[in-house]
């Protein structure tokens, strides 16, 4: 039988493989395509947002005031399939057991040692440095944060993403990076659990990732560098655990297809620059994540993880949350995701909207829902709650399930014109996964706690303080740089375990 490559030509297929594309998987996704299977994939059409209702949509930006319920039955037999005792706040009333904050805190200590967190390294960040993507925020404000830009930028240009400074110093030099503080968060949590009287060894809470393959090796070498960090080093020393190691998959890359001006079957692009037998190399979004770490997730379970995070590494508010954790192995949905009250440098990302038929999803602003639907909802009264990119899985339904998510996640296929010419994009969005599932919790959070988050540089040094004060910056922007620098500051102090000595952020102690 012949091979799906064998309708390749020899040389593009040489091509293909010199660029990291993974052939199989580009004629498999084109075959899928030229089948009809995408065919259903379409904007999609909100009909309204979940309101919070304390069940399905639950609140934690006030942990004092939080309760939640769940028939007694489901929580004990829950609880004691986790070995977790009922904590003696907990209080039963009409067949139902409630939970209040504490109560919630103390089981999701419990399990913080059976969760893994996971992240999804971006590609190379010379679009997050790019001058021009940077005038998002408008000429003013890219001018006030020039100096400042000018010193970053450099730093980040063909970088792997999480590589690249979090922040900038109080002194203005360069920070720790986002990796680097995602590996002193786990050993800051390994540190609380052991005063807490918990075992604690390499297993706990272990780290993995997807990479890709034009920047694994990058990565790789860097983890060599950060276990000599001041950071993670003496932290994991003090523990006797490996500070570094991370479980990986890396993503490959899928070559690009043709415009859709040339109609069906669509093929594998071949004229890149009007060269023959030239392909363009092209990552296929996070959402290949389940098809890409499913080898990683399996073999997690097998080693007693049931719980799985998984988050955008440029995200300095995404930490493991034991509340959370709680929360979703009392409800027993498969999943849970985080969401915030958008706001106006919110506008790369998905919102929680409801579908037809009383669904729920989460729609990709652009490939999913255009920023004009947004806005309708909003003048409507709607509180658009915003993707903090921040997913929560039981691998116990996740685990058998990833080849069909895999398979079943969206693949949304843009044109593109560019310099190496016409062609089209095919890309899966990690978070429409909520739109696959059978049911998920959604938390809404305060987006300065769990979504600090960094698109482009500019945002990085807004929450930085960078120029503030500087009149050149609109009102509204300096109101959320102003919150997102308290909150950076909260973060630095809080789980990473840092304080401001001098004009740099070092390990307290």
């Amino acid at each position: 039988m012949a091979s799906p490559s064998d309708k390749l030509s020899p040389a593009l297929l040489r091509d293909m493989e010199t660029k990291g594309i993974d052939a199989g998987l580009t004629l498999s996704i084109l075959e899928d395509y030229n089948s009809g299977l995408y065919d259903s994939v379409r904007p999609v059409q909100a009909s309204g947002v979940p309101e919070v209702d304390g069940r399905s949509v639950i609140r934690l930006s006030d942990r004092g005031a939080l309760r939640y319920s769940v028939p007694a039955r489901d929580a004990r037999d829950r609880l004691g399939s986790l070995g977790i005792a009922l904590p003696s706040s907990a209080a039963e009333a009409g067949g139902e057991l409630s939970f209040d904050g504490q109560a919630l805190e103390e089981i999701g200590e419990r399990l913080l040692g059976r969760a893994a967190y996971g992240v999804l390294n971006g590609g190379s960040a010379t679009s997050y440095a790019d001058s021009k993507k940077n005038l998002a925020f408008g000429q003013g404000t890219f001018d006030a944060l020039s100096s400042s830009f000018d010193a970053l930028a450099p730093l980040c240009k063909d970088r792997p993403k999480g590589l690249t400074p979090a922040y900038l110093e109080p002194d203005g030099s360069a920070g720790a990076s986002f990796l680097e503080l995602k590996m002193r968060a786990r050993l800051e949590a390994a540190r609380r659990a052991r005063a807490r009287g918990e075992a604690v060894g390499d297993s706990f809470m272990p780290l993995f990732q997807m990479t890709s393959v034009t920047n694994d090796a990058e990565l790789a070498a860097a983890y060599a560098e950060c276990a000599k960090s001041p950071l993670i080093a003496p932290l994991a020393a003090e523990l006797g655990l490996s500070g570094t190691s991370w479980a990986t998959a890396a993503q490959p890359m899928l070559a690009a297809y043709t415009h859709s001006s040339e109609g069906r079957p669509k093929r594998v692009f071949d004229r890149a620059h009007g060269k023959a037998d030239s392909a363009i190399a092209l990552p296929g979004g996070h959402g290949q994540c389940f098809r890409v770490l499913a080898p990683v997730l399996r073999a997690l379970r097998e080693g007693g993880v049931r719980f799985a995070y998984l988050g955008n590494v440029d995200n300095l508010g995404y930490l493991p949350d034991p509340v959370e954790l709680a929360l979703l192995a009392l409800s027993g949905a498969p999943a849970a995701f985080d969401f915030s009250i958008r706001t106006s440098v919110d506008v790369k990302g998905g919102i929680l909207v409801a579908t037809s038929g009383a669904g729920r999803t989460i729609a990709d602003i652009g490939p999913a829902i255009s920023f004009d639907e947004v806005r309708r909802l909003e003048a409507e009264g709607a509180s658009i709650l915003f993707n903090c990119a921040i997913g929560l899985f039981d691998l116990d339904w996740l685990v058998p399930r990833l080849d069909e998510i895999g398979r079943g996640l969206p693949v949304r296929f843009t044109d593109q014109d560019k310099d190496a010419g016409a062609y089209s994009q095919a890309e899966q969005v990690t978070w429409e996964v909520a739109g696959i599932l059978p049911d998920f919790l959604a938390f809404a959070v305060d987006k300065y706690d769990r979504f600090i988050a960094a698109k482009l540089l500019a945002e990085t040094l807004l929450t930085s303080g960078a120029a503030a004060g500087d009149p050149r910056i609109p009102p509204e922007l300096a109101d959320t740089s102003r919150q997102l620098h308290a909150a950076l500051e909260r973060k630095l102090s809080g789980p990473y375990g840092l304080e401001r000595r001098g004009g740099h952020w070092e390990p307290k102690g």
